[in-house]
């Protein structure tokens, strides 16, 4: 059947003509012999639904590829991973890998895959210009064992006895390390234990505090295991069995044995924190450990299946009709409800023992539910089986720490474990009265301020103008003791010089030194004596009763508490605590000290080192900081103190630091460089400017792609020396071949301890490479700053090379 569009019929073959006749009027003369022609073809069949479906999964394709949004470098790095991957699972054969280092790692494909890991750990695009290496003859060299591990090792040696040496691997080394750790982790990521949250794809150091804190509850007593350990003979050998056991390949091995006795496996139980992106964390460090740890993640299973379901009060099972260790299965099949109407009917059974334990790295977290006995057993059961089966040495110092009664807290994995208890609501309404009263009283303390310094700035004017007035003899505004100090002015000495001194007389004599600032000074030395004493009695009279009532309880609220305090001993202590993760505010502040952006008091100044660099970079120095905290301590349940610290220390801060660069006024720095576009926010603007860019910090989640990037902490770098024509070096950035500007200084500001806390510093480089001098382009100082990249992404091997390049 065939539609017209002009009479709105249809019609077959045969009905042509009558459509035609009805038709021709809107016909043009010169179009019907085409329609006539068109009209007796033979209709084409039409397309089968396999056909149609192709041609509609064709379009898609191409419509899918037009708006395919670029790879980020991550999903570049997974995709080399995958790539890996495949050729590694092609090696499996009888439960077992065969010959990985020959079919797989000694192959070019997964070498230059491997560099473009390397490459993209240090954030360059892949299309630039490479290096000159030859995947052909370093892949030959090691299908031979031809390939030298100590001719591609260099050594840092501290400039001071105490600073110790630091061998670290060249760039061909780290490609083949690079690689070696993809075949590594596809091997055992998936067999190891749901306890270790350390460089695993979908758990990280995030993932292990979710854990405590929303997992475990609160339990009696909990410590953390510090242990300290440099690779020896023994730890060695024990890695090399546990890799036999899934992995038959001896080159492997031998290629192994070779990194050991160059030093280059940099592998340290304890000693610093993990993840850091320091550069005495080998490439191959974090799969190693985890390889290592995950026989302690099984012992972990087997004292956890000894102590809850056994019991330690059972002595044999075959004994009872139903064991205790059955009944442990049940109940964990049974789920929670089952377990509280069985304690309910079994209220003179002791109390159940609950083990929790969570591992990031070398850093272990226990939780023990039950008596201290038990706490004891189990950790005297863990301290012997990391001394005696995995050679670890165990600080004896730490001890059990009983959770309710301790308000200090835990350290684990860079910030504080704490128990609080919850607030009832009539114990918050208390308090939140209070808070009200203290910032009712210190709102009207800011206006006091504000208002006293107003009026010590107008008698600063006002002194200035009579002493300008005063030379003007026309006038005769002259005051005999005006007259009188006009008599110590020095001949030619300007009006403005002569008022300076005048004031520096007068500081001197009220020893302005002891106060604070210029704004004290004013309010309590001119603008308060002036003001009539009654305003001042009674406003020092508001603040007195303000402060009474904030610091001393009344007897309602005495009442009150006690009440709430006979109600909460009749309810279980777990009903009203829980544990909090909280970021080391008091240790941050004490580092913001350290690097020079407050002073003793608390007070922001500028960082003197950073005055001599680039606009740009001083600002990504501090927007470094800030993007750090959102993303290491977005989620802890101190983050508005944070804030505080963030606004009021960093912003302030870099603003000084801006200011004293161009010797310029606080309130002309900060229109001039709109320091919210870079992610350095005012209170006000805080939530609005820090959305979008926590989003944008969490779009790689995975922290197994990140390890070593997301964690790196900030450092000091002091310019050197800029370019100069005859020495040129290219950046020090492993795969970077950009021209190096500028010359740097790395200053080492704290040493290295374990466990160490999150900052937003880097806590922990090693001492050797303190005053160690590195070229870098600005793009990577600034990938640096942000936390783009980190250290061990830096070839400090370069200087010793050309060393007679660099006076």
């Amino acid at each position: 059947m065939v539609f017209c569009c002009c009479c709105c019929c249809s019609w077959g073959p045969g009905g042509y003509a009558a459509c035609f006749r009805r038709c021709k009027a809107h016909f043009l003369l010169d179009g019907i012999e085409d329609v006539a022609e068109s009209a007796g073809e033979p209709q084409r069949p039409p397309l089968s639904l396999a056909k149609s479906l192709a041609c509609l999964t064709e379009e898609s394709t191409v419509a899918a590829q037009r708006q395919r949004k670029p790879l980020s470098r991550m999903e570049r790095k997974r995709l080399a991973e995958l790539r890996i991957k495949k050729r590694v699972k092609a090696q499996y054969l009888n439960g077992k890998f065969h010959d990985l280092m020959a079919n797989v790692v000694a192959s070019t494909d997964t070498l230059e895959d491997a560099y473009d890991i390397v490459r993209l750990n240090s954030n360059i695009d892949l299309s630039s210009v490479k290096d000159d290496v030859c995947f052909a003859t370093l892949a030959e060299q090691l299908r031979t064992g031809e390939f030298d591990v100590r001719a591609n090792v260099y050594a840092v040696v501290a400039k001071r006895r105490e600073g110790g040496r630091l061998v670290l691997p060249r760039l061909n080394l780290k490609i083949i390390q690079e690689a070696v750790r993809v075949v590594l982790e596809v091997v055992y990521r998936p067999h190891f234990s749901k306890i270790s949250h350390g460089c695993r794809s979908g758990r990280g150091h995030q993932s292990a505090l979710r854990f405590i804190s929303n997992e475990i509850g609160v339990p009696d007593w909990c410590f953390t295991i510090p242990m300290h350990k440099e690779v020896d003979r023994n730890v060695l050998s024990k890695i090399i069995c546990l890799i036999q056991e899934r992995i038959d390949d001896n080159q492997l091995v031998t290629f192994m044995q070779h990194m050991f006795d160059a030093e280059v496996i940099n592998l340290v139980f304890g000693g610093f924190p993990k993840g850091h992106g320091l550069p005495q964390e080998g490439v191959l460090a974090p799969i190693l450990m985890n390889i290592y740890l995950d026989s302690f993640d099984h012992e972990v299973f087997r004292i956890c299946m000894r102590h809850e379901g056994l019991g330690s009060e059972a002595a044999d099972v075959s004994d009872n009709q139903e064991s205790n260790l059955r009944h442990w299965f049940r109940s964990q099949i049974s789920g929670l409800k089952d377990r509280e109407e069985n304690s309910d009917n079994q209220t003179d059974c002791p109390l159940k023992t609950k083990l929790y334990a969570c591992r990031y790295m070398d850093e272990i977290f226990v939780a023990v539910v039950g008596s201290r006995d038990v706490a004891e057993d189990i950790k005297s059961e863990m301290i012997t089986y990391l001394r005696k089966t995995l050679f670890l040495e165990v600080d004896d110092r730490f001890y059990l720490m009983p959770v309710r009664s301790n308000s200090r807290g835990l350290q684990f994995a860079g910030s504080m474990v704490r128990v609080t208890t919850k607030e009832s609501a009539a114990l918050k309404a208390v308090h939140k009265l209070k808070e009200k009263v203290h910032l009712f009283a210190s709102q009207k303390q800011e206006i006091w301020d504000a208002m006293n310094l107003r009026l010590g700035k107008k008698w600063l004017a006002y002194g200035l103008r009579r002493v300008k007035e005063s030379e003007i003899k026309s006038l005769g505004l002259s005051t005999p003791l005006l007259d009188h100090i006009a008599q110590f002015r020095k001949e030619g000495m300007k009006t403005d010089h002569w008022f300076k001194t005048l004031l520096k007389v007068w500081m001197q004599d009220i020893s302005a030194k002891r106060e604070a600032d210029e704004s004290i000074l004013l309010s309590k030395y001119i603008a308060e004596p002036a003001l009539p004493q009654d305003l001042k009695d009674a406003f020092n009279n508001f603040q007195k009763q303000a402060k009474d009532y904030i610091s001393s309880e009344t007897a309602a609220t005495e009442a009150l508490l006690s009440s709430l305090k006979n109600k909460e001993s009749a309810i279980t202590c777990t009903d009203g605590a829980v544990i909090k993760i909280h970021a080391p505010i008091s240790y941050i502040h004490k580092c913001l000290n350290r690097y020079g952006l407050i002073n003793l008091e608390g007070f922001p100044k500028h960082v003197s080192t950073l005055v001599l660099q680039d606009d740009e970079l001083i600002i990504s120095w501090f927007a470094g900081i800030i993007q750090r905290w959102m993303r290491w301590f977005s989620e802890v349940d101190n983050f508005k103190e944070l804030k505080l610290v963030l606004v009021e220390c960093v912003r302030k801060s870099c603003i000084r630091t801006l200011s004293a660069k161009y010797r310029m006024y606080e309130k002309i720095t900060e229109k001039r460089f709109e320091l919210d576009d870079y992610g350095i926010p005012m209170v006000e603007d805080f939530e609005a400017i820090m959305a979008p860019l926590e989003s944008s910090l969490l779009v790689c989640t995975d922290e197994a792609l990140m390890y070593g990037i997301s964690s790196s902490g900030l450092f000091v770098l002091t310019l050197s020396r800029v370019r100069v024509p005859s020495r040129q070096f290219n950046c020090f950035v492993m795969g970077c071949q950009s021209a190096s500007p500028s010359m740097y200084v790395l200053h080492v500001k704290e040493r290295q301890r374990f466990p160490g806390l999150r900052t937003g510093f880097s806590s922990s480089i090693h001492g050797s490479l303190d005053g160690r001098r590195v070229g870098l382009c600005t793009q990577h100082v600034k990938d640096l700053y942000l936390g783009h990249i980190s250290l061990q992404s830096v070839d400090f091997g370069v200087l010793i090379d050309d060393s007679n390049k660099i006076p």
